[in-house]
């Protein structure tokens, strides 16, 4: 369970950057951390879900 607490942490955070990065205007770097963001996140779901199944 310490993975996703790190993913969804680490995903929170790369989308907090691409968002700075936009209001900079510095689009390319915005769009290479929002990827990363979402791509932590979609992990932290597929972990989420996993679980979800193991319970019940």
């Amino acid at each position: 369970m310490r993975h996703f607490y790190f993913r969804l942490i680490l995903g929170i955070v790369w989308l907090a950057a691409a968002l700075v990065s936009a209001v900079k205007a510095n689009l390319s770097v915005a769009a290479l951390y929002a990827s990363l963001g979402i791509v932590f996140l979609w992990s932290v779901y597929s972990i989420w879900k996993k679980e979800k199944d193991k319970r019940g």
